[in-house]
């Protein structure tokens, strides 16, 4: 069992945004910016092009254990070959829905764009995947690579008055603790495929009504990834979940919250 101290941290509820923004109290602005990442399944990443011109693309988007977007992408793309020149780029990702688009959370991450290769590059593969099982068709081309944005900083835009701006690593969670819930993320989702009643009460603990499209996607310390086609849903845990106790544990805590059905 993970010690109190190997605990990734929670997320806080800040009553003030780094910068020159503050935020309205009760609202947790962290905690938004993480629901963005682990949520939003395409956004827009901007190059730096060799004409001198900010370059944007659309790019499909998963997460990695500790909260770093992994992108999937063909060396015969523009985005590509801007981002081996340099490294530094812009991810968008935004909520949408009806209404005004402002309306709508969104986040801007800054950083700088790495290939990753060995044992990274598989683990990133599996989580990819699992988001996007499509991809499977290309994700092993010679031609493509996975790739993760290192965010320098990100900037939340909340909606009216809600704008934060946080330091990259603010958004991760603590490299121990994922690499345990990634050892255990391959038992988790196959309990899930396999139990449809396990797998109902955690799409019903998202706020989603159960069907057989919903599955699990992916593990981290703080919460399950669930998805089905093209809509996506998170549910956070009572506590970190980084060995087969705490999930057990989890698992009682959503039987005991939905009355045992």
């Amino acid at each position: 069992m993970a010690s109190s101290g190997d605990n990734p941290p929670q997320a806080t509820a800040p009553q003030e945004g780094s910068g020159p923004f503050v935020l309205p109290p009760g609202y947790d602005g962290l905690a938004e910016a993480r629901r963005l990442l682990r949520t939003i399944r395409a956004g827009a990443l901007a190059t730096n092009g060799p004409e001198g011109f900010p370059f944007a693309s659309l790019v499909n988007v998963a997460t990695d254990h500790d909260g770093a977007p992994l992108l999937l992408m063909s060396g015969l793309s523009a985005h590509t070959r801007h981002l081996l020149a340099d490294a530094r780029a812009s991810l968008l990702l935004s909520e949408t829905g009806k209404g005004d688009p402002l309306a709508h959370p969104r986040l801007t991450l800054v950083g700088a764009m790495a290939v990753l290769e060995g044992a990274a590059r598989e683990s990133a593969k599996a989580r990819f995947l699992a988001r996007h099982p499509k991809s499977a068709l290309y994700a092993d081309f010679g031609d493509f690579a996975f790739w993760r944005l290192n965010a320098a900083r990100a900037h939340l835009n909340g909606g009216f008055a809600k704008a934060a701006i946080y330091e990259g690593v603010e958004l991760l969670l603590e490299p121990a603790a994922c690499a345990r819930a990634a050892a255990l993320e391959p038992q988790v989702l196959g309990e899930l495929a396999a139990d449809a009643d396990s797998l109902a009460r955690w799409v019903r603990a998202a706020g989603e009504q159960p069907s057989a499209r919903w599955r699990a996607t992916g593990l981290d310390p703080l919460g399950l990834d669930l998805a089905a086609g093209e809509e996506t849903a998170r549910v956070l845990f009572p506590e970190p979940v980084t060995d087969a106790h705490l999930w057990r544990r989890a698992m009682a805590a959503l039987g005991r919250a939905r009355g045992g059905d």
